[in-house]
């Protein structure tokens, strides 16, 4: 139980630190493009498009590969070669002497980044069923304190020097990797280890898994309807603000400190009595409501004080991932937990890939010449109804009907 505990606090540290080292170079990582091609702003807009894209692809293409990898051999191994990889790929960035290698950087950084999909199958190897959700919620609140953290902290010593944070963050990743070496035990017993396989481990091999069971597929549709939606905020929420609210870097920091400190509160301290209380099927609808509604508010919010009466509303959304993917672990076998994290990223990065164009060029739209409705909200109000849809796929796939191999209609009983 102890090397148990150990090991998951380990695997929260870990994400923790991922986010934190992708929070630490956000501030800095743009003015490092332009300083590159001489300060031109339209041309850094252009280029840091594609480093935006390209990390995206790289998590899409390798996520589901380290997932099957980590099938076959083990959960560490991936982990801590990830883990070292990344801390190595920061260094190579801090150091970049130009804009080239500061690109291939951060294309090391997409596929190193893409061990999350092993850390979700780690957590599933060492949680029973029932406690699955509130673990998958603790990886949310890892999430949400890395990126409470990382932009403040990236901006700080970027005052200083554009170059630090990269220092910092690859510094963080090789002590954790090296603190892992000592602390972090195998999770996945040799006899339920796979072969390897280049069917399961290219994206749309990985996809397959999805369809072996209705629910795993009506899930992954869900899933994917989810993370488009989400989408919207990376890409838009800070020029929505600055247009419609007038507000500075000063208050968006604010704001998504705000945003992230709900988030923590929510998957950190929530998630295990609303499973315990509704059960996984019934926390899955009302999250994906609870977020439906919060970016309805943000869609339509007529001034800044109503915008963040959105952000507790929407916080309630981080419900819904984790019980979903409490419910999808139940359906596959444990050999099959590394590739259906894998699927699971490669529907993330899909979303990652399409959500950026989709949400700027409705906002662009919506605050057009042409567009004569004044509602600047719009790209908004479409994740709104993308979560309705999510919400309606997963209830109607989800129905008692389909439920046999997991109860999940039923309150779940999680101890402790």
């Amino acid at each position: 139980m102890k090397n148990r505990k150990a090991a998951l606090a380990f695997i929260l540290v870990t994400v923790v630190i991922d986010m934190l080292a992708f929070g630490l170079i956000i501030p800095v990582l743009p003015l490092l493009v332009q300083d590159f091609l001489g300060g031109d702003p339209v041309r850094t807009a252009e280029i840091y498009g594609v480093f935006g894209t390209s990390w995206a692809i790289m998590q899409f293409l390798f996520s589901p590969m380290q997932g099957v990898l980590s099938d076959r051999f083990g959960r560490r191994t991936v982990i801590l070669i990830s883990c070292t990889g990344l801390g190595l790929d920061f260094l190579l960035m801090a150091m970049a002497p130009n804009l080239t290698w500061l690109f291939v950087g951060r294309v090391i950084s997409g596929i190193c980044a893409a061990s999350i999909s092993t850390a979700g199958a780690y957590i599933a190897d060492v949680t029973p069923k029932e406690k699955r959700a509130a673990a998958f919620g603790m990886i949310g609140a890892a999430f949400g304190i890395g990126f409470v953290l990382g932009p403040f902290i990236g901006g700080v010593l970027g005052h200083f020097n554009p170059r630090l944070p990269f220092w910092v963050a690859a510094g963080l990743a090789l002590v954790n990797a090296a603190y892992g070496f000592f602390v972090l035990p195998e999770s996945l017993p040799k006899d339920k280890r796979t072969s390897f396989s280049w069917k399961k481990a290219n994206p749309v091999g990985a996809l397959v898994l999805l369809r072996s069971h209705p629910i795993l597929a009506g899930l992954a549709t869900s899933q994917f309807l989810m993370n488009l939606a989400h989408a919207v905020l990376p890409s838009t929420a800070v020029l929505y603000m600055a247009y419609r609210y007038h507000w500075g870097p000063l208050y968006v920091g604010y704001m998504l400190m705000g945003v992230g400190g709900c988030a923590v509160i929510v998957q950190g301290g929530l998630v295990k009595p609303v499973v315990r209380a509704l059960g996984e099927r019934r926390a899955l609808a009302l999250g994906l409501l609870f977020g439906a509604a919060g970016f309805a508010i943000y869609g339509l919010a007529p001034s800044g004080i109503w915008f963040l009466v959105g952000v507790p509303v929407m916080a309630l959304w981080g419900i819904a991932n984790p019980s979903a993917q409490g419910i999808m672990t139940h359906l596959v076998e444990p050999t099959e937990q590394g590739q259906l994290q894998g699927a699971l990223s490669s529907i993330m990065g899909i979303a990652s890939c399409i959500g950026p164009g989709l949400f700027t060029q409705s906002f662009a739209y919506a605050i057009g010449p042409h567009a004569d409705w004044g509602i600047p909200g719009v790209p908004f109000l479409l994740a709104s109804l993308l979560l309705v849809g999510a919400a309606f796929i997963a209830w109607r796939t989800t129905r008692p009907g389909h439920l046999e191999p997991v109860m999940v209609d039923v309150p779940a009983k999680v101890n402790g």
